[in-house]
């Protein structure tokens, strides 16, 4: 599903499944770019790595463990205990709750689907964890960079909105997705 060129598109192109030889878990590896109405923006944090959970890409039924089907979502501002997109805590500790994150909506039957940082092999249940590269399986998601590049996020997003970016979570953000492609299999 190639982005529209129309509003703030956070894109991803899954590549691969990696598997860890540990003890088997799997996680979903692509490439994410920011896009403003169809222009590549090249900020720090605006381009990168995406870990999610396993596929294949499933909405439904809620709770499958597996990452959500590619397609477009609309965000929305998160409103939860563990991550929040405004009101989050200034702290890289990985313990410091609220911690930063956007929400999917239209989801099918799952719900809190976040752009949220990751943390060691993988920090998710159909979320999605931008980091900085995960060459094999061996490679861990470091927090305080996957932390940064999430609040890059926010904050574009915040600028390209401007004034009708929501005053509180749980509400719709205009004109931004993220759009999703590619449904990967483990090779190997």
């Amino acid at each position: 599903m190639p982005i529209t060129n129309s509003g703030w598109e956070f894109h991803i192109v899954r590549n691969s499944e990696q598997r860890r030889s540990s003890d088997g878990k799997k996680r979903t590896v692509g490439r994410y770019q920011v896009f403003h109405d169809g222009v590549k923006q090249t900020g720090v944090g605006l381009s990168g790595t995406v870990a999610e959970t396993r596929g294949p890409g499933a909405n439904k039924p809620a709770g499958n463990y597996r990452r959500v089907e590619e397609g477009r979502y609309p965000l929305f501002t998160q409103d939860g205990v563990k991550y929040v997109t405004i009101g989050y805590k200034d702290s890289e500790s990985t313990s410091a709750k609220p911690k930063p994150g956007i929400e999917l909506k239209e989801t099918g039957q799952r719900s809190e689907i976040l752009i949220h940082p990751g943390q060691g092999f993988l920090s998710s249940i159909g979320c999605i964890n931008p980091c900085t590269s995960l060459p094999n399986a061996a490679e861990m998601i470091d927090y305080a960079p996957s932390r940064k590049r999430v609040i890059a996020i926010i904050n574009d997003l915040k600028t390209y909105v401007g004034g009708t970016f929501p005053a509180k979570n749980g509400k719709r953000i205009p004109n931004a997705f993220v759009v999703i492609d590619g449904e990967p299999e483990f090779q190997g």
